[in-house]
């Protein structure tokens, strides 16, 4: 079992509930990554599923839950031969804090009937860059985490030379070695920094909803996020990701909205 692992467990209460532990070592400068809090409430999601993998997650984040206990309360809606669709809600000391309806199915292993190409094409992995380590101070454990190497134009906000265009990409995987799984990519569909930083904008850019999907099962090794968005608006933005895997297929991807980061 990996750290990552670990973090995510979710142990069995009884039919409806799990016990979890948030881990704040996924904080992005206090509040924790939406993307880590979804592949907590799917590990309980999925336990408790007669399939086997979340292919669709739809999360309302009420609030910002802390480190430490809590709790994963399901309510299924469906139970069907090729799907079952779950609410599931983190819980932490009697508050709601998300909402998300889930959908699990089991994939298989078979090549897709038609897949497009990527959204952008990123330059190898070794010429690609990390992130400056953050400061103590700031709280922002979760890139101690991962490993990710960015396409330098999409951190030029970095050195004040923004692109002027919502988008982020980079190549991504744990730091710790480990190869990705569903709950991986519920953390990779959130990994990036907000799109709008490339845009101009700058601070906390709290989720308010996330959808994504899981498209197929990743291949071992690096995986390549593309995010962009469409419109930047009254203090609201979109982000769409695309996961990639090492054997070039499109195993993930997600929209969310957000709002634009004050200060």
């Amino acid at each position: 079992m990996t750290k990552f692992d670990e973090a995510t467990q979710a142990i069995r209460v009884d039919e409806t509930t799990y016990d979890v532990c948030l881990d704040g070592g996924y904080s992005i400068g206090g509040p924790l990554n939406g993307g880590y809090l979804m592949a907590v409430l799917l590990r309980a999601v999925v336990d408790a599923s007669p399939h086997e993998h979340p292919v669709s997650t739809g999360a309302q984040f009420l609030r910002a839950p802390v480190p430490g206990p809590a709790q994963v309360r399901l309510e299924q809606l469906k139970a069907g031969r090729t799907a079952a669709m779950t609410r599931a809600t983190l819980v932490q000391d009697g508050v709601s804090f998300i909402e998300a309806l889930v959908t699990t199915a089991t994939l298989g292993d078979a090549a897709p009937d038609w897949t497009g190409e990527p959204a952008a094409v990123l330059p190898p992995v070794e010429e690609c860059v990390k992130l400056p380590d953050p400061k103590p101070e700031s709280n922002m454990t979760l890139s101690a985490q991962m490993d990710m190497r960015f396409d330098p134009p999409t951190i030029g906000w970095l050195q004040g030379r923004p692109t002027g265009r919502p988008e982020a990409r980079a190549h991504f995987r744990m730091a710790e070695p480990q190869d990705p799984d569903p709950y991986v990519l519920a953390l990779a569909v959130d990994a990036l920094p907000p799109v709008v930083f490339s845009a101009g904008a700058r601070g906390w850019a709290p989720t308010v909803e996330l959808t994504w999907h899981l498209r197929a099962l990743p291949a071992p090794g690096w995986l390549t996020l593309v995010g962009s968005g469409r419109l930047i608006s009254d203090g609201w933005f979109d982000e769409d990701v695309e996961v990639w895997d090492s054997a070039g297929r499109l195993v993930a991807q997600s929209r969310q909205l957000a709002r634009v980061g004050r200060g």
